[in-house]
């Protein structure tokens, strides 16, 4: 029987089906011989699909060559070959592609620019997104949905969330698609712009047209929620996941496992990772971050276990924040044990982040000699080591260690930036050593080199406001502000009758971890901000309801102290969410055994 034959005007379109669904190089390769072999590869429309190929599965040289070799090109074979490259991570040449198409008399299109202002928003380059903005102006689609999408992007990436609004404001509002209202959420979340975020997603919800947020969306309403600790906020959109049936949406379970942690709600973390049926490494990772954040050592401990025995294999990432869960619970050989074992029981090797963590546990212990030597043995670069020492120093000063904290702080005084912190830590200890005269020459030593540490602040959410207070700064509680000094007043009367010996307010030397004063002996830091915002609270959140303070800061031991005394005497039970960790305190008593 005869084979069939068939004519190169049929033979063309197969090989052009196959081209589309080809993703290896040696089937592209093998379709492109064909069609050269029916004479059909130097048309426009076979050169496009075999660019569109060979761009697909990563072979930009082939794509390249091709392209060059091109006796004509269309706006589709210049934005393939962009896209290619966009595809591929090196933006910079689509970027320059770009540049040389508007030499060929080509004008770009809408998928064109969208995909050059992707790559600008890749190499978070302002300079070069402007110009592609510019050419898109020119070309009359800056404000197609597609286009300004982009430019939202791009624009966030760089940093302009000015212009990533003023893009996003100019477009229609029919030309607002799920994707562009979900950009401009991104560019919020991304930049640490939680309050402007959250109001965005009540703009779409009230303006959106009846625009349903995707799961996207609602994601990054999430994680808006939990950059800024809002928690009843955080709520809501949580019952908008279970009303638009995303509940199962794995990437918004681990938002809101974040959220609720951040929000110092661990049982409402653990409860919603509870209800993944099958997690994988993010959520898993996500849930023992948070147990560190509590300093729930042995459950950070049963997790890794439990993922393992899951047959999911742990990263850097989980290893370390079983790490911190260790050093904030004093689980000091386990997590030591961890480090050491991390190369042969789970082929990672310890990275700086970890011997920062290892040093940081060795410190809480006592154990400084130890985590002297480690400090020394880590051969870590960049601004870990900063971190490193810092986190000794602190250790140092806590376990009065003049000799290793003088040390410590001249490795700290070496670099250039982010030294305020270590810096006030180490005059502090000179201070509680008597040695005011070395104290005093850190804060000249500070204010000769332009560096200023941020102050401490502290702030509460009551009916979706937050309040934010600063040391000393009373105003924030507005009208209530004598109420909540008298109500400290009274709070400490009654401190002192159960044996209280710090004081909530006095001339003292910073404690090193709060201070807004200038001077680094017998400074007037007045009222910490943490026991202002529980002032307040105290006297506008509802009793029953647990108080909820979020501090920049680590949490000083006289605060630490009048929190543990006044949660017993009020018989309210107290969150606050310091720099390192989470401390619940009731009756007395906190969650952290005061080791933290």
């Amino acid at each position: 029987m005869a084979a069939p034959s068939f004519s190169t005007a049929t033979l063309t379109p197969v090989l052009i089906h196959l081209l589309r669904g080809a993703s290896d190089l040696a089937s592209i390769a093998a379709t492109h011989a064909k069609l050269l072999k029916a004479g059909f590869a130097s048309t426009l429309a076979s050169s496009n699909h075999l660019l569109a190929a060979y761009s697909r599965c990563g072979a930009m040289n082939r794509a390249r060559d091709l392209f060059d070799g091109m006796r004509h090109r269309d706006v589709i074979s210049w934005t393939t070959l962009m896209s290619g490259y966009a595809a591929s991570g090196r933006p910079r040449e689509a970027i320059a592609l770009l540049r040389v198409m508007q030499f060929s008399g080509v004008q770009p299109n809408v998928v064109t620019l969208s995909t050059a202002a992707s790559a600008c928003a890749r190499l978070a380059d302002e300079g070069l997104g402007r110009q592609v903005h510019a050419r898109a102006e020119v070309a009359g689609c800056a404000r197609d949905a597609v286009v300004a999408t982009a430019l939202v992007d791009m624009y966030g990436k760089a940093g302009r969330v000015e212009d990533s609004r003023a893009v996003f404001d100019g477009m229609a509002a029919p030309a607002r698609n799920a994707v562009s209202w979900g950009a401009m959420l991104a560019v919020y979340a991304q930049n640490a712009l939680g309050n402007e975020a959250i109001q965005l997603f009540a703009e779409l919800r009230t303006n959106g047209g009846g625009l349903a947020p995707n799961h996207f969306m609602l994601s990054c309403a999430v994680s808006a929620c939990a950059g800024v600790a809002r928690l009843s906020i955080g709520k809501c959109v949580h019952g908008a996941v279970l009303r638009l049936g995303h509940g199962n949406n794995e990437v918004i379970a681990v938002a809101l496992v974040d959220m609720y942690s951040k929000c110092g709600c661990y049982e409402y973390s653990r409860k919603v990772f509870d209800r993944i049926e099958q997690p994988s490494l993010i959520p898993y990772t996500s849930i023992i971050v948070s147990a560190a954040k509590y300093g729930l050592g042995r459950c950070a401990l049963a997790l890794l276990g439990e993922m393992v025995d899951r047959g999911v294999q742990p990263n850097d990432v989980t290893l370390l924040g079983v790490m911190h869960a260790c050093s904030h619970s004093g689980l000091v050989d386990t997590g030591l044990q961890l480090l050491r074992s991390m190369q042969s029981k789970y082929g990672l090797a310890p990275c700086p982040s970890h011997y920062t963590c290892a040093v940081d546990m060795l410190g809480r212990a006592g154990r400084l000699d130890e985590a002297f030597e480690l400090a020394k043995e880590a051969q870590i670069e960049g601004k870990e080591p900063l971190l490193l020492w810092n986190s000794l120093l602190s250790a140092c000063r806590t376990h009065k260690r003049l000799d290793l904290a003088t040390l410590a702080g001249q490795r700290v005084s070496e670099f250039n930036q982010d030294v305020a912190g270590g810096l006030v830590v180490m005059s502090n200890a000179y201070a509680s050593a008597g040695q005011t005269d070395n104290a005093a020459a850190v804060w000249s030593s500070m204010r000769r080199r332009g560096i200023r540490k941020d102050p401490g602040c502290s702030w509460i959410e009551v009916k979706d406001i937050p309040y934010v207070f600063y040391a000393g700064a009373i105003s924030c509680a507005g009208a209530r502000a004598d109420e909540v000094l008298m109500l400290l007043d009274e709070l400490e009367c009654k401190m002192r009758e159960k044996g209280y010996k710090g004081r909530l307010g006095s001339a003292r030397v910073s404690d090193g971890h709060e201070d807004d004063g200038d001077e680094g002996k017998g400074v007037m830091v007045g009222v910490h901000s943490e026991i202002l915002a529980l002032g307040f609270g105290l006297l506008v959140v509802p009793k029953g309801m647990t108080i909820r303070v979020m501090k920049n800061l680590r949490m000083c031991s006289d605060c630490h102290e009048a929190f543990k005394f006044i949660s017993g005497i009020v018989e309210r039970e107290f969150v606050v969410r310091d720099l390192n960790r989470f401390h619940h305190f009731k009756m007395g008593a906190c969650s952290c055994n005061d080791y933290w």
